[in-house]
């Protein structure tokens, strides 16, 4: 008798070429085209409609425009709030995170599974977060060095350091600077990693409990359905608060760079 397939909750990580992986080869390092890219091209496709459906500049605004305006309004104090009056021109870097991001958590938890699709959420993957980390890190340094020069790097020893103590400081507070973009791409992976591997192993539970019998079906299938539920609203709200911490992190990092401190 064939073994009973088992539910693997790591499977719905793995990234795989949509179109074969042999010809696609550019100078020995493979480019093909996988489900994690595709999910990558559809949250930037959803986010352009949904800005482009809001910037019809109506002088009565509809909903579309409504909510595009109370994101770039959200995003814009947040950054006035922690940057000041400069923090304005990185309006758009941070806008376009902040929804990319929001809009990748979200559609990867849309239930496609019950027309037999797979909605892949490429922000539990850290190589992914890790990029847009090191961009947020990296306009961080452009900045810092474009308007302070070295002195960028008094950053690092606080106002009223003793002299004795700069040296050590100065290690510390450097090293937990080089830190930033490792935790802040590691806060978001986990995050979305941890929920989606927690929901694939509830489903487990159900599609085991199901087969076992009425009984078994009614006493754990139905109490981990209803759990199910549940953690899925929870997890609409980690990924929104995922790409809201995100966000602020980026625009306080940049406020160090604008300000020093």
């Amino acid at each position: 008798m064939a073994a009973e397939a088992k539910v693997d909750p790591m499977h719905q990580f793995t990234i795989e070429p949509l179109f074969g992986s042999d010809a696609w080869q550019v100078a020995g390092y493979n480019i093909a085209f996988t489900n994690s890219a595709l999910w990558m091209l559809i949250s930037a496709v959803v986010l352009g409609l949904f800005v482009a459906a809001g910037m019809r500049g109506q002088l009565v605004p509809g909903r579309w425009q409504m909510a595009v305006e109370s994101f770039t309004g959200f995003v814009d104090d947040l950054l006035e709030a922690n940057i000041g009056r400069a923090g304005r021109k990185y309006v758009p870097y941070v806008f376009s995170l902040f929804m990319f991001i929001l809009f990748a958590n979200v559609l990867g938890l849309l239930p496609l599974g019950v027309v037999g699709l797979h909605a892949f959420t490429f922000t539990s993957h850290f190589t992914v977060t890790g990029i847009l980390a090191i961009l947020s890190f990296s306009i961080v340094l452009i900045v810092g060095f474009a308007k302070h020069g070295f002195h960028f790097f008094s950053l690092f020893i606080p106002h009223g350091t003793p002299v004795l103590m700069a040296p050590f400081i100065f290690v510390v507070e450097l090293v937990s600077f080089m830190v930033r973009p490792f935790s802040l791409a590691l806060r978001l992976f986990v995050a979305m990693m941890a929920g989606h591997l927690l929901l694939e192993v509830l489903s487990g539970f159900v599609i085991s409990s199901s087969k076992a019998g009425i009984g078994t079906g009614l006493l754990v299938g139905i109490p981990t359905f209803l759990l199910m539920i549940g953690i899925c609203a929870l997890e609409l709200l980690v990924a929104a608060v995922q790409a809201y911490v995100f966000a602020l992190l980026t625009a306080l990092y940049i406020n160090d760079a604008e300000n020093l401190h």
